[in-house]
């Protein structure tokens, strides 16, 4: 009987998570109906943002939003892997649990919080050194990527501040499945002959890959859903550029 009512529960809960995407897939649909009734599909394509008109495209916000989420995983991925190794295989007893707790203390702070430091001093840093830096001195300016002026609030900035945001998520899960790896798993590449290197890379990380993406699929999450300090930095002009330089909107304005 025991079993019988542990397995009905456990049931109960992996059910409830699907029901609860769906109550909130009808309720997004319901709220966002009558926006779709009133512009119709091209509410969802067009660039127009016109409000003394009454004329609204989401498009710019769709890829702003898209664009900075991407920039944000590209920059944050690889630095909380590599974060999340050091922390599980090489840190000494009395740094690792620190250092995890400083990372991790990252994701408490408050979005309007990253978004004030991102005005005060990565916006200014971005406008002087980094923008000029690799426009002028990589010689970037030319690519489609990082032409036009360094204004500060941009694709780039609204990016960085999410990398810095969704670090903490991506590196604490892909910490704690590195550490759940079996030691056998270890010790096994080890007396075959591999260097440490060797057995974190083809023994290790490979067996905790699907943890990894979980965690990386979490931060794009976080990235997707953040508005307060993107709509701090990106400059929320409703346009489309490839440049990474230029002002865009995201979907908090909408």
């Amino acid at each position: 009987m025991g079993d019988k009512v542990y397995r009905a529960a456990i049931t109960g809960f992996a059910v409830v998570i699907p029901l609860l995407l769906l109550f909130i897939a009808i309720e997004v649909g319901k709220a966002g109906w009558p926006a779709f009734r009133e512009f119709g599909l091209g509410f969802l394509t067009s660039s127009v943002w016109d409000p003394a008109n009454q004329q609204f495209g989401v498009a710019p916000a769709i890829y702003g939003t898209l664009v900075t989420s991407g920039l944000a995983l590209l920059m944050a991925t690889p630095l909380a892997l590599g974060v999340a190794i050091f922390l599980s295989e090489f840190a000494p007893d009395w740094l690792r649990t620190p250092l995890a707790f400083l990372v991790d203390l990252l994701a408490a702070i408050p979005s309007v919080i990253y978004g004030l430091w991102g005005i005060f001093y990565l916006l200014p840093a971005l406008r002087t050194t980094i923008m000029p830096f690799l426009a002028r001195t990589l010689g970037l300016e030319a690519t489609p990527f990082f032409s036009g002026p360094a204004y500060g609030p941009s694709l780039l900035a609204a990016g960085m501040i999410l990398a810095i945001m969704i670090l903490p998520y991506i590196s604490a899960v892909s910490r704690e499945v590195l550490l759940a790896v079996p030691r056998s798993q270890r010790e096994a590449a080890l007396a075959l002959g591999a260097t440490r290197w060797e057995m974190i890379r083809d023994a290790v990380v490979p067996y905790a890959k699907s943890g990894i993406i979980g965690g990386i699929i979490l931060g794009l999450g976080r990235a997707l859903g953040e508005t307060m300090a993107v709509t701090m930095l990106i400059g929320n002009v409703p346009k489309i550029s490839a440049s990474l330089n230029s002002l865009a909107m995201s979907d908090a304005m909408v």
